[in-house]
């Protein structure tokens, strides 16, 4: 399983799940700060953007979308 580290404020850390990942696209226009996007197929966060708010991980319909540290 490969994980894409997102944001890391403190112990908390947002990751993609590559392996799960087919980039559908329902996390990216729930973002409130837009931290979220897509690229070649698969859902990137913006690090400085992510402010851990939950949004986008409900959506994902292969759960592919987590924040470690929690």
């Amino acid at each position: 399983m490969v994980m894409s580290s997102g944001t890391i404020m403190g112990t908390l850390e947002f990751v993609v799940d590559d392996d799960r990942c087919y980039g559908c696209g329902a996390c990216i226009g729930l973002c409130p700060t837009n931290a979220l996007s897509m690229k070649e197929l698969l859902a990137i966060v913006e690090q400085e953007l992510c402010t851990y708010c939950d949004h986008c991980i409900p959506s994902c319909p292969v759960d592919a979308l987590n924040i470690l540290g929690r």
